[in-house]
């Protein structure tokens, strides 16, 4: 479980193909913290260590993954929003996040507005991913408010620290994020499907 606050970005080392999977090695300022089968949120994606060497650690993205998410777009240099799992006695200052990315969208604009950004995203039309009016959304593992939705895009806007302290400030048109719908939203909407 995660709320969508992030730590700190992490840096790909290396990336290796193995079989349909791939093998990221990342490393990040709290990597002497991290343990084997620890969950951790990369860009949103709940990822299990699976190895520590000195600053660098390792983890492994199966294709089902790889299907749903932006981490097959990586290259080496690249930086992912990193967050840990929420300790049990910890404060909720974002909201639910399962770290289960449920599909990519594309930012379609960003504008300054002299002290924020705008940003904009277009997602596939699907009847489960639906944004409400100052709803959470999960873009990139960042718990954000959802600002003018519409069938299949909404906005957000990002404050100064967020833009400094997470990949936002790479973002630009046609760059690829990881979505993250609100849980009680999909709940919900199964529930009316279900229904009729």
């Amino acid at each position: 479980m995660f709320t969508g606050i992030i730590e700190t970005l992490a840096k790909v080392e290396k990336i290796e193909k193995q079989g349909s999977n791939l093998l990221f090695v990342f490393s990040c300022p709290f990597t002497h913290e991290l343990k084997v089968d620890q969950s951790v949120s990369h860009n949103g994606v709940c990822l299990t260590v699976v190895s520590l060497n000195g600053s660098n650690y390792a983890v492994t993205a199966i294709k089902e993954t790889l299907d749903r998410s932006n981490l097959g777009d990586l290259s080496v240099g690249d930086f992912v929003n990193l967050e840990r799992c929420m300790p049990a006695n910890g404060r909720f200052d974002g909201h639910i996040v399962q770290g289960h990315v449920d599909t990519t969208a594309l930012c379609t604009s960003v504008r300054s507005l002299d002290g924020s950004w705008e940003f904009e995203f277009e997602y596939p039309a699907k009847n489960e991913h639906i944004t409400v009016d100052k709803g959470s959304i999960t873009v990139n593992g960042v718990s954000l408010t959802v600002v003018s939705p519409g069938t299949n895009s909404f906005k957000v806007f990002i404050i100064p620290y967020t833009f400094e302290h997470t990949n936002f400030k790479t973002l630009k048109p046609g760059s690829s994020v990881n979505l993250e719908f609100d849980i009680i939203g999909k709940y919900a909407a199964k529930l009316l499907t279900m229904r009729g």
